[in-house]
């Protein structure tokens, strides 16, 4: 049973951690609709090998590239896979194919699967892809491997009993239980990286040391404000017609936190592509795809669901009432019309179409100021407090706007919100300190759900919103071990109606991930992969840079 049938395995599994901004696979699909709203603009001609390339990104990262260690938001996550790579990918239908890995085959209750990986990879230090140096990665994410010390990982990779070297290029894990979705947990949104020996013994250099496997090699790195990489020429990937990737010469990431920034760059042409989420940014750049300016490629397909997550330990939202005069004083209407401008598809749960989990309409609490007003009483009548928090969120001008219009719809109900605004690197930080009462958040890209375990799961340190929910961790202890498409997809919608009716999170929209760029770019989503098959469309999982090219 080779793995290329199996789909939406975990697609950006970490990718919050990770992918905090904005407010702040299965055997078989599920639901196939999408609302993909990409331009589909054309790129000019033929790729062309050459040129220096400077790419936008949302955030910088000052915690380093440790990849087993690192916390990466989603910027940090597009700048690694220029120099790191995973053992899978996945491609345009969410299927989890190998990447680095040539072969993945589970056994017959998916409890042992065997990977044999590609001959002739080497690390840009002139070592050897081989065996040995993947199992000590997969033991370095698991927390096994002397010296190194993931806070994450360990969770994630739990169900992982044993690792262990057949020969040179061949590797058997066994798992404590059938883990059938285990491929996607070799991807992680691109962000499984494999490091080099030499950096993933050097306890003194890990996180700067960067040596990768990827399409560029590390020249430079300022934390938060640039790194810049060369092509390596001994890169193994190829196109289709034989040519060696990458087609540029070098590529420079600048972080550039603010949309409006991100944009006059790129028309400016200090930058030639750019990625981002805003409303504001999308409208600029569509009116400048018009004038012939910029060529655009938008979409949420696969999307994250951008919401306010609330922590379900502390007050007020460790009562239900309070949760509940939240939920009905949101107005989704007139959120998409202010803060999206029109653009956003608004969300009904934590699963978006596409995803086998994901309703049309889940039963969350509809827009309702009455009962809103009803709820928030019923909150100060058994607590004796008034219905008060405090919303975190990342320090961008967009989200201060977005603050202040759910600070001032809620003020009509009677509940009061004060805003509190951070780095994205702090606002990672606070989150997993508990320390919070509720925080804008973006997260669980299109991915098959039993990727989102770790994040609700009692147990996990990544259940930042502290659910203790016996139902739901049942629903997905169940979901992870089976392998009927019929019994997933109500097992996870069961997760999705529990997530409507407690009211843990707040929805918003399903991401409207951007890449804008000038029109000589081409190549943005990516070279056909080892299959054949073609490259994954969404981008909240970031785009691969080793087919990016310039028409100079």
């Amino acid at each position: 049973m080779a793995i290329s049938g199996h789909r939406r395995f975990g697609i950006g599994l970490l990718s919050a951690l990770l992918a905090v901004t904005l407010v702040a696979g299965s055997c078989g699909g599920g639901d196939d609709s999408s609302s993909d709203d990409s331009n589909g603009s054309e790129a000019p001609g033929e790729p062309v090998s050459g040129g220096e390339f400077v790419f936008a990104v949302e955030a910088g990262n000052s915690g380093g590239w440790c990849m087993p260690e690192a916390q990466l938001a989603a910027a940090g996550n597009q700048m690694a896979q220029a120099i790191y790579e995973p053992l899978t990918a996945v491609n345009e239908d969410g299927d989890v194919i190998p990447f680095l890995a040539e072969t993945l085959e589970p056994n017959e209750d998916f409890t042992l699967w065997t990977m044999t990986l590609r001959d002739g990879i080497k690390f840009h230090d002139g070592t050897d892809m081989d065996a040995e140096v993947v199992k000590n990665n997969i033991d370095a994410y698991r927390g096994t491997y002397p010296g190194r010390s993931p806070l994450l990982f360990p969770f994630v990779l739990a169900d992982i009993d044993e690792v262990t070297v057949v020969d040179d290029m061949t590797i058997e894990i066994i798992t404590k239980s059938s883990w059938p979705t285990f491929p996607g947990y070799l991807n992680l949104g691109g962000r499984f990286g494999i490091i080099a020996q030499a950096q993933l013994d050097d306890a003194d250099t890990c996180e700067s040391n960067l040596i990768g496997t990827g399409p560029f090699v590390l020249d430079e790195w300022v934390p938060n404000d640039h790194l810049t990489a060369s092509k390596n020429p001994d890169y193994w990937q190829s196109d289709e017609d034989g040519t060696q990737l990458p087609y540029l010469d070098k590529i420079t990431f600048k972080p550039i936190i603010e949309p409006a920034a991100r944009t006059n760059a790129l028309l400016s042409g200090e930058v030639d592509m750019l990625q981002g989420t805003s409303a504001i940014q999308y409208e600029t750049l569509l009116a400048e795809e018009e004038g012939g300016n910029v060529r655009v490629y938008s979409t949420d397909e696969y999307a994250e669901v951008t919401y306010g997550m609330l922590n379900i330990a502390q007050p007020p939202f460790d009562n239900k009432n309070a949760r509940l005069a939240l939920a009905h004083a949101f107005d989704p209407e007139e959120f998409n019309e202010v803060i999206g401008l029109g653009y956003f598809s608004m969300a009904s749960g934590p699963f978006a179409p596409g995803n086998i989990g994901y309703l049309e309409d889940a039963g969350f609490p509809e827009y309702d100021p009455a009962k809103a007003e009803e709820f928030a009483a019923a909150y100060t009548e058994e607590t004796g407090q008034p219905l008060e928090f405090t919303l975190t969120m990342t320090n961008t001008l967009e989200n201060q706007q977005t603050a202040q219009w759910f600070q001032a719809q809620a003020a009509e109900v009677g509940i009061k919100i004060d805003i509190e605004q951070i780095e994205s690197v702090a606002l990672i930080n606070k989150s997993l300190s508990g320390d919070w009462q509720a925080l804008g958040w973006r997260n669980h890209a299109g991915s098959d759900p039993d990727g989102q375990r770790l994040w609700w799961a009692t147990d996990s340190p990544l259940n930042l919103s502290q659910i203790a929910d016996p139902e739901m961790d049942s629903l997905m202890d169940s979901g992870r071990v089976e392998t009927d498409l019929a019994a997933r997809e109500s097992i996870y919608q069961d997760v999705n109606r529990i997530f409507s009716s407690e009211a843990y999170n707040l929805w918003f929209n399903w991401t409207l991930w951007q890449l804008a760029m000038n029109p000589s770019v081409g190549g943005e989503l990516g070279p056909t992969l080892p299959d054949g098959s073609g490259p994954f469309p969404g981008l909240s999982a970031q785009v691969p840079v080793s087919g990016l090219w310039l028409d100079q």
